[in-house]
């Protein structure tokens, strides 16, 4: 009777798992990062950027009402953080990149909101999740076009003080990721 029933308990099983993983999306995958991404909804809808600038420019209004421009922040590091409120692994690395942002004053935060979002309810959900950097909301049907369509959220850009792309992250980043891409990029360690 037991050898019966082990193949049902195995099928049971093998179906469980994968009704499992047709419910959860699978990560993007860079070839040197953490596959640990999460693919923005509609990614297909607009015109793909495939290559980020080697001296990006960027300039969007900011939910506070303000306008952030990256051309403002030469001499510093940037760190350029596409993310969106769905993205788990975003939310998570939020209160970090805040804390770096305070707590390093060659180091800049922005956060690019990666969806389709109306200012109101961006600025009630950054009540619920308070950072100290300045988020803008990107038009995810024409995004900045100086940075290469994001493949996955997060995916974060380190720019260093002359302007230029230093480092790209797909996936979540942390305070001391970016402080060893600053220092392997010639900056000073924190």
């Amino acid at each position: 009777m037991t050898s019966k029933l082990l193949p049902l308990a195995l099928l049971a099983l093998a179906l469980a798992l994968a009704a499992c993983k047709a419910q959860v999306p699978a990560p993007a995958a860079a070839p040197t990062e953490p596959p640990a991404a999460t693919a923005p909804p509609g990614e297909g809808a607009q015109a793909v950027v495939q290559q980020t600038a080697e001296q990006p420019q960027l300039q969007l209004p900011t939910v506070d009402g303000k306008t952030y421009s990256l051309a403002d922040h030469r001499g510093q590091w940037v760190v350029v953080n596409f993310w969106a409120t769905w993205c788990a692994p975003c939310l998570q690395e939020m209160p970090e990149l805040s804390a770096l942002h305070v707590m390093r004053g060659n180091v800049e935060v922005v956060g690019l909101a990666y969806e389709d979002i109306e200012v109101a309810d961006m600025q009630a959900f950054l009540k619920e999740h308070p950072v100290a950097y300045p988020i803008a909301i990107l038009d995810t049907y024409n995004p900045p076009k100086d940075f290469a369509t994001p493949r996955g959220l997060p995916m974060t850009y380190l720019i260093a003080p002359d302007g230029k792309v230093a480092k790209q992250f797909l996936g979540p980043v942390n305070a001391q990721e970016i402080e060893q891409a600053i220092v392997a990029a010639g900056g000073k360690a924190a």
